[in-house]
Order: C-alpha cells, then structure tokens, then sequence
C-alpha cells in the first residue's frame, strides 16, 4: 500500500471534524512537514480561522515520531484532547494503518494527591481541616470543597483538578495537593501505585502525541531535570505567550510571610538552635521589608544584603539539620519533613539567587495593599536560555495568530533567542518564517479608526475628550462593545462614566466571573464589556454582539515597571533602541491580540477604534500598525461613527 500524501491526510482530517480546507492551512502543513523532515525550526503566523490546530496535527501525527504540544491556556488544552485530536486520529487511522495515542501532561500540583487527600495536609494553621470530613455537613465552604473533592477522588480517573466542576478556591485545592518538591516519591509513599500525576506521566511516556503547557515545558528545559518524555517533535501554539511564561516560571519571589511559613514548619524537626537561627534571620528579614519601597534595586541595599545571607545561611543549616534528624512522635514525619524542606529550599534559593547579584537578574521591591512587600528577581532575558535548552535535538514549530510584529518575524525572534532569519553561524539555530495569512477579507470586514483628533494620553488623570469620543462611539454601534484598557482604573472610570451616559448595559471585569461577563456579553448585542489584560487575548465572541473593539490607548509597558525598564536600558546599553525593542513590541503584541478580538468569523463586521492619537501621529505609529490585521484605515470620526451606525442597521434588520 502507498503511503498516503499529507493532502489526502488533510482532507481527511479537516472533513472529519467538518471543517473547510482553506490554502493557508494547506501551506501551513506542508511547511510543518518539511520542518520536522528536516528536523529545522519554524516561526508560522496562522490568523485566526485557518485552522492552524490541524496544520500541525496532521503532519506531526503522519511523521510517527513522539511529538509534544505546549500550549498556554487551558481552553486550547482541553480542545486538542477532548475534540481535535480524538477526530484526527479517527480519520487518520485508515490511511496511516496505526492508531496514534495522546495524552495531557501537567505540573504535579494540578493532580490530586491521595497521601493529602487521606492523612491531611502538614499546615499547622489549618489544622483540623480534615477533622470535618467526619462531619456529616460541614458548615464552611472549604470544609465542603474538601468532603466533595474526597468523593470525587472516588471517581475520577485522571485527578486533574480542571476535570472537577464546578471548581474550588486555591486554599482548598492546595489542602489535596503537592508540588514536585513536596512529594514523598512514588517509592516512598503508601499511595504511590494509585498516584493520579504518576498515572500520567507513565501515559504520557506511552503516548505518540503529549499536550502540556508552556510552564511544564519552561520547567523541563530550566531546571535540568526531565519532565516531559523524550521528543523528536516540539509544536508551541500559542507561542506568542511564550516568553512571558517562561520569563514567570524563571521568577523567584520572597515574602516575610513565606519565611514565616517555612520557620513553623520546620521549628518541630530540628533542635533548638538551629531553629532560633532561622527565627532570628526570618525577623531581620521582615523588618527590611517593612521599610521596602516599590522599585527596582539597582544593587542590593547593604541591610537586605545582610538580611538575605543571614536567611541563606540559616535555611541551608536547617535543610542539612532535617536531613539527619527523624522525630518518631511526629505522626506522618516524612510528609512534614518534605514540605519543610521544599519550602525552605525555595527561600535559601532565592536569597543566594539574590547575594550573588548576577548582572543577567533583575531585582526589585513590590508592595500590595493586602499582602504587604515582597522582593522578587526575575533573568533580564530568557532568549539565551531558550536557545540554548529549547531548540537543541529536536524540531521546533512555533505558531500564533501573532508573531510577525511590524512586518517581520525577527522581533518575536529575538525574544526567542533566535538570530535574524537566514543569519547566524554554526551555533546559532537556523529558522524560517512564515504568514499563511487568514481566511478573512479584512480590508472588507473591519475598520481600523483612530482618534487622531483627541489629545495625547498623560499617565494619569481623567480624559474627558476620550470619554465623550467613547460614548458617541458605543451609541453608534447601538452597544456590541469590547472595551479594552490598558489599566483596570481607567476600566472602571469608562464604566462608571457611560453607565451615567447612556442605556445600554455596561459589564465590568471584575464584577462577575470572566466566563460569566462573557457568555452574558454574547448573549445580548446591546451590551458592552469592559475590562483590562486578559480581555485582550480571551474573548472570542463571533457575530453581532462584538462589532466595535475600543482601545482606550497604546499598551505601552508602565514607566516603573522593573523588568521591562531593565530590558529597555540594556538593549540602549547594547547600541539598540531599548524603546522599539522591548516597549513598542509589547505593545504591538497586545494591540495584535486586541484587534484580533473583531474579526472571528467570515460574516464578521466592524471597527477598532484606538482613541490614542499617537498611533497616527508618532514615528513608531507605522511600526504598530504594521502589526495590526489589515484593515481599511481612517482617522475621519464621521465615517466611523456612520460605519458603525450602519452595521448596527443590518444587524438589527437581520433581528440580532
């Protein structure tokens, strides 16, 4: 029997799932083919509606070799399981004769921990939690999480905590569940042969296709210790979220309450001194950071420098203590043990991250109203570390809907430690773009309209130019708005100011669930939603009730923000402009992401209005909207308004 070709491969998969072949899923394909042939590494934008899932499913299931998929949000997760890849490997398994297997691989602390579950959790200020599990009705919400999530333990096959509906909060999850540190090993526990992340792992090393996300990747190419199952293959969708995830797992935090937290666990299992020494390095810590203001630490102050070796110092003597004392009293001691020393090896690695003061870390204070200071370091560029550990003895296919940032791709690549397309030297990983474009017209199908009237944005205070400019805007589209701000003060100021305004219903993020502001959002084209970040990536809402996309300003990163103005200066240190480099392209990627909000199916209408007149009128205003979809471009207020006006006609002629 011949071996199929990928087009019939493709036909069948895209039938099967009843969608509809379109040419920039076809290109997309055979370029993932070819990359994986040629074991080379490969940068595809793939707009939204080219069905870029399969445009990678195909070729990497018909090329037989194990193949990873990492992926940044949940709802990508769960729809290449539970819907792509099931349909894939039914439609593909006559052609290619063999039946591919797949699995969903994630951190340790979302699956359930049967040794918490069933001897309780070793915190000594929640003690007494488990006690209500032999109540008969437990008063409080978490004691009732915690009776329902030892019955669903009963039930469920996978102990994944997103399999679990409806959810439960962060404290209670954390009572039934342990990090990779903090577990006792498969070995050494007592629940070990039913263990639901050991269960996991050991599908994932069976399977040809494992899906995981960006951290649990981030994890394997950091910390040297595999996770992930060995690949000849690496699909990373959703790529243009890569950085960030990684640049977050690679962050370290400490707070004067996580040290306290670490002193009380491990108090019980050492001898006196060595916990007074802990006790007293914990107190000097907390009293420098009472005095800490918010800011970038350009060098360590003398007085944290004292205070993080004494914390250093200490955490490491009792480590070495725990690992040579066993207290027989304490009931469960290893479970104790363990959680202690996780918890103290985080402290003594962030203080020693921080005292060695590499020129490649960013250091600063932050302060929340709640939760008081916290000093964290996160690495001034992560590009280094994924050149090196990501693109290493494998094929690499990175795509999104938005990676080509001002016209090309070597912004993205950049970040990604990639050298300019067709550059580099033997050490320098080799790499291709591509844009197979989208199935969309949107020259036809959307506007792009920017205020260029409106008087530049200042970092604070109220703009009253822009308000009005809004709900002139928002009464023109008779409702069907997605507000996205680039602050959640400036969200609430727009709502409360047009819920004075005008009728139409005005939703708030914050205010009700974000799967509930946005399934009432759908629901009812009148309606408005406004809100801040995570607004700007995950709303996909198609037809009538989002035919207006308002941008309040151009997402600059804040002036003080720390790692972002430390990236800045050192691209200017380097001979670069640190302002198109780290500023402009953080802003063109959420401004890419924001505009793709309109346009989600091919009936699709409408306008982004940027009420920003820099996008018009500044030098790198070209360069943002370069990235931005192809829409007919306008800074005439009147024919926004009249566009707006008339789409709201047809769409309320055709009764939605």
């Amino acid at each position: 029997m011949t071996k199929p070709s990928l087009p019939e491969l493709l036909h069948a998969a895209v039938t099967a799932v009843g969608g509809v072949e379109r040419p920039g899923q076809v290109t997309m394909a055979t370029a993932v083919a070819d990359a994986v042939d040629d074991s080379s590494h490969l940068l595809v934008q793939a707009g939204t509606g080219t069905g870029k899932s399969l445009g990678y499913l195909v070729p990497a299931l018909a090329h037989g070799e194990r193949v990873v998929i990492a992926t940044a949000t949940l709802a990508l997760q769960r729809q290449l399981v539970e819907r792509d890849l099931p349909r894939t490997v039914d439609a593909l398994h006559p052609l290619l004769r063999r039946r591919p297997q797949f699995a969903m691989l994630k951190g340790r602390s979302n699956y359930l921990c049967l040794h918490r579950l069933h001897e309780g959790a070793p915190q000594d200020e929640d003690e007494g939690l488990f006690d209500q599990f032999e109540s008969a009705a437990p008063t409080s919400k978490l004691g009732q999480d915690l009776l329902r999530m030892r019955d669903w333990a009963d039930e469920t096959e996978t102990g994944d905590r997103d399999d679990l509906t409806p959810g439960v909060s962060d404290k209670a999850w954390g009572q039934v569940s342990v990090s990779s540190r903090e577990c006792l090993g498969a070995t050494k526990c007592a629940y070990g042969a039913e263990c639901f992340a050991e269960m996991a792992r050991e599908r994932a090393k069976l399977s040809d296709v494992v899906v995981t996300n960006h951290a649990l990747l981030a994890i394997d190419a950091i910390e040297g210790a595999p996770v992930l199952p060995q690949h000849e293959v690496l699909i990373v969708d959703e790529a243009h979220e890569l950085v960030s995830r990684v640049t977050g797992v690679a962050t370290g935090e400490l707070t004067p309450g996580q040290v306290n937290r670490a002193v009380r666990r491990s108090a019980k299992l050492v001898n006196e001194k060595v916990a007074d020494q802990l006790q007293t390095a914990s107190e000097g810590f907390e009293r420098v950071m009472e005095l800490a203001l918010p800011g970038r630490l350009e060098e360590v102050p003398e007085d944290l420098g004292y205070a993080l070796m004494a914390l250093r110092d200490a955490a490491r003597e009792v480590i070495s203590a725990l690992g040579s004392t066993r207290d027989k009293s304490v009931q469960d001691e290893d479970a104790v043990r363990k959680q202690a020393v996780a918890m103290l090896e985080t402290v003594h690695g962030v203080a020693e991250r921080i005292t060695n003061g590499s020129e490649w870390d960013v250091v600063w204070y932050e302060r929340h109203d709640r939760f008081g200071a916290s000093l964290r370091v996160a690495p001034l560029s992560v590009s280094g570390l994924l050149r090196e550990k990501l693109f290493t003895d494998r094929s690499v296919v990175l795509t999104s809907a938005t990676l080509k940032l001002g016209g090309d791709f070597n912004g993205v690549g950049a970040s990604l430690g990639l050298s300019p397309e067709g550059t580099g030297g033997e050490d320098v990983p080799q790499w291709k773009g591509l844009d197979v474009g989208s199935p969309f017209d949107y020259p036809k199908q959307g506007i792009l309209y920017v205020a260029k009237h409106l008087a530049t944005p200042g970092r604070e205070g109220s703009r009253g130019d822009m308000m009005d400019e809004l709900a002139e805007l928002v009464e023109a589209a008779g409702g069907r708005t997605l507000g996205l701000f680039s602050s959640m003060r400036a969200a609430q100021a727009a709502a409360e100011e047009l819920r004075g305004r005008l009728e139409n219903p005005i939703l708030l993020q914050g205010e009700e669930t974000l799967g509930e502001l946005i399934k009432s959002f759908a629901a009812d084209p009148k309606t408005c939603l406004f809100g801040t970040l995570s607004l700007w990536q995950g709303v996909d809402v198609p037809g009538p009730s989002c035919q207006l996309v308002v941008m309040d300003r151009i997402p600059f990163p804040r002036p003080d923000d720390p790692l972002m103005s430390a990236r800045q200066k050192a691209v200017e240190e380097g001979g670069g402009n640190g302002f198109m480099a780290v500023a402009a392209t953080h802003a063109a990627l959420l401004m890419a992401q924001g505009a793709g909000r309109l346009v989600r199916a091919t009936g699709d209408r409408g306008v982004v209005a940027v009420l920003d007149p820099r996008l018009a009128n500044a030098r790198y205003g070209s360069y943002l909207r370069a990235s931005l979809p192809d829409f007919w471009y306008t800074t005439d207020r009147n024919q926004a308004r009249r566009s707006l006006a008339a789409i709201d006609a047809a769409a309320q002629a055709d009764g939605k």
